[in-house]
């Protein structure tokens, strides 16, 4: 008999340990050992066994005490011949019952052939994908939280979010607080003037003074759809829509050429809100209010600057539904781009914000832990990119989607208003739209100035798809490894057939037939949960903490003729002093760093300890500081800086 030295490492969480007996069973290449108590000893007795392929732990309740879980971060085995092997465990245990493990510290060849073998998978997820369906739009109603179609042991890592929970609530309530001393959260009047409004914008970031102070001009009113937190939406415009009727004595140019002259160059630029049109407006404090689905064009002047040049507010041409322009009263003209910045707002938060960042990233997670094994390098890959996400989504269900949440009850797109956008938008998204490189071609916007969300954007995409590519390329050596990779092939038809709903003409991949295709698919993955969400997340409050550059709601339908606006009626037309205040107080807390922050690409569960992952990593976290301080230098000569995609501000996962 010899003796292999074993090393259990419990995670460091709140309620990690247990209390219960464990015991662990060594399985190798040659035979296995039995079972051994591990409270009991710090090695295992066996006749050699080769090298190590898994491990087997059991948890048992004691007499008189209560079962509880156990959060063991991983299991460090020396061998009597000096070979140490290291099982990364990074997952909550309940009940008492076998949790395979297995050794990561091995060749590819080998680690991808024993992963494919009947007695290696560590399946977590009880129902296969056919049996429950997790469409994105499923959270949105009143069916079971996703996570609960899970494991006892992923629902276990739900449980341990609820102090990220905790500090979530403690970081809102002095906001809250301080609103209601105030007086204002129960206000159901209209604001006096735009002063007065200055009391719910009562926190303050460089950026959101910025925009205090300069909201009503043009040229930041264009440079949000590159730079602001929606800037999924502008796009070059080679032909006026048809139900945009505008003609060249319609619009000023800067004394540039005609608008199809202009349109030839590439410097016109349309933005369509079709998404909202017809949805069905809230009713909020007992008013009905307005929700538009504007036509907005834009022109890139000779200075580089991006201006809106007409403005249609409702979708069908006519006499009640005029094209304003910059040249109408002042009124009119703001009037006009305070209804588009109602639109912009809704649109971002249920399209841009919680369709294609958090409820994709749920989707993917989902499928990850539903279909790919826990010693697959693709879980070990992806895994730390889905921390908080499902929970923070669950919170979101409670808090703001919720027929009692504050998007449900405070924007003009709530309640079934919701549902129709959700179910707009998930047909009409496309893979390539989530592919940043393809999605900027697509649109035009590869030579636009000054647009930093896609120069950075880039920059950020290159660098995670080198990582991956590094780490995948690794394992599959060729594409028929891939196409042989059952769990590979299982997690992408999931995500099609549940999270995309069988749509082919979405271009989301049935299967994967090269390694290109996954690395691809894998980089969308996770820069959709890290660098995409937060250029979308990140600045709600810079450029939302002063209510009328992004109204949650307006009251007042849209006007139907020039000439009849003016100051009264724009405070008439903002949302009232409690929705201003509820409206508000949400993008202050989801703009709020939690306080266990996650920077992209560190990793502080080592799920890959073999030499070339672990250099790769390396490498990735020295790429990503260098785009950091390139950003930063970029930034200093920027009046106002854009910190969104800088690596340094974004986190590995959607977890606010």
């Amino acid at each position: 008999m010899v003796n292999y030295e074993v090393t259990v490492h419990t995670g460091n969480l709140a309620g990690a340990g247990t209390v219960n007996n464990v015991f662990i069973k060594l399985v190798g290449e040659e035979g296995e050992s039995k079972q051994k108590w591990l409270m009991s000893v710090k090695g295992v007795s066996a006749v050699l066994i080769g090298m190590l392929v898994l491990i087997e732990l059991n948890k048992h309740r004691l007499p008189l005490m209560p079962e509880d879980s156990w959060f063991p971060a991983k299991i460090v085995v020396k061998s009597p011949e000096g070979d140490t092997y290291t099982f990364p465990i990074y997952r909550w245990i309940t009940g008492s019952k076998v949790q395979p493990g297995m050794c990561i510290q091995r060749d590819s060849h080998t680690a991808l052939k024993q992963i494919t073998q009947p007695h290696c998978p560590v399946r977590f997820n009880s129902p296969s994908p056919r049996q429950q369906n997790f469409s994105t739009l499923q959270p949105l109603g009143e069916q079971t939280p996703i996570h609960s179609h899970l494991s006892p042991a992923c629902q276990c890592t739900c449980i341990s979010h609820v102090f990220h929970s905790v500090v979530i609530k403690l970081i809102s309530f002095p906001r809250l607080t301080e609103l209601k001393l105030k007086g204002l959260s129960c206000s159901k009047k209209n604001w006096n003037n735009m002063d007065d409004i200055k009391q719910a914008f009562c926190r303050h970031t460089s950026i959101s003074d910025y925009v205090q102070e300069h909201w009503q001009e043009d040229a930041f009113f264009g440079y949000q759809y590159l730079n602001g937190v929606n800037p999924a939406l502008i796009r070059r415009c080679k032909t006026l829509p048809s139900n945009f009727p505008i003609k060249d004595g319609m619009v000023f140019l800067s004394g540039q050429g005609s608008l199809s002259d202009e349109m030839e160059k590439g410097n016109i630029f349309l933005c369509d809100y079709k998404l909202l049109d017809g949805v069905k407006e809230n009713t909020i404090n007992g008013k009905k209010q307005s929700l538009t689905a504007p036509l907005l064009l834009l022109h890139k002047t000779p200075d580089d600057q991006l201006k809106p040049i007409a403005i249609q507010l409702k979708q069908v041409p006519g006499e009640d539904n005029p094209i304003f322009v910059p040249s109408d009263s002042e009124y009119d003209w703001l009037t006009a781009k305070v209804f588009v910045n109602g639109a912009d707002f809704s649109h971002h938060q249920l399209n841009t914000h919680l369709l294609r960042t958090h409820l994709l990233a749920e989707v993917f997670a989902v499928s990850l832990l539903r279909n790919i094994p826990m010693v697959h390098p693709l879980h070990k890959l992806l895994v730390p990119h889905t921390r908080y996400t499902l929970q923070i989504n669950f919170l979101a269900r409670q808090f703001l989607i919720s027929k009692t949440g504050i998007f449900t009850l405070y924007s003009a797109s709530g309640g079934e208003g919701m549902l129709t956008v959700l179910k707009r938008a998930l047909s009409s998204l496309t893979y390539t739209s989530l592919c940043i490189p393809d999605d900027i071609a697509e649109r035009g916007l590869e030579s636009v100035p000054n647009f930093h969300y896609r120069d950075d954007g880039l920059k950020l995409w290159d660098i995670i798809y080198k990582f991956v590519d590094g780490v995948l390329s690794h394992y599959y050596k060729n594409d028929a490894a891939v196409e042989q990779d059952t769990e590979v092939q299982n997690w992408i038809s999931d995500i099609f057939e549940h999270g995309f709903l069988s749509q082919a003409c979405t271009g989301i991949p049935q299967r994967f037939t090269a390694v290109c295709d996954l690395v691809k698919f894998v980089t969308m993955v996770m820069f959709t949960g890290s660098g995409q969400h937060s250029a979308v997340n990140s600045g709600q409050y810079d450029y939302g903490g002063w209510m009328p550059n992004a109204p949650i709601s307006l009251q007042r339908p849209p006007p139907t003729k020039k000439g009849t606006t003016d100051q009264s009626t724009l405070l008439q037309t903002l949302p009232d002093v409690s929705t201003t205040v509820q409206g508000v107080s949400t993008l202050w807390l989801l703009s709020k760093r939690s306080s266990d922050f996650v920077t992209l690409g560190q990793y502080p569960e080592e799920h890959f300890s073999e030499e070339v992952p672990s250099k790769l990593i390396k490498n990735f976290q020295g790429e990503l500081e260098v785009l950091t301080a390139i950003i930063k230098n970029r930034n200093q000569a920027l009046e106002v800086p854009y910190t969104y995609m800088d690596p340094e501000q974004v986190e590995n996962s959607v977890a606010i």
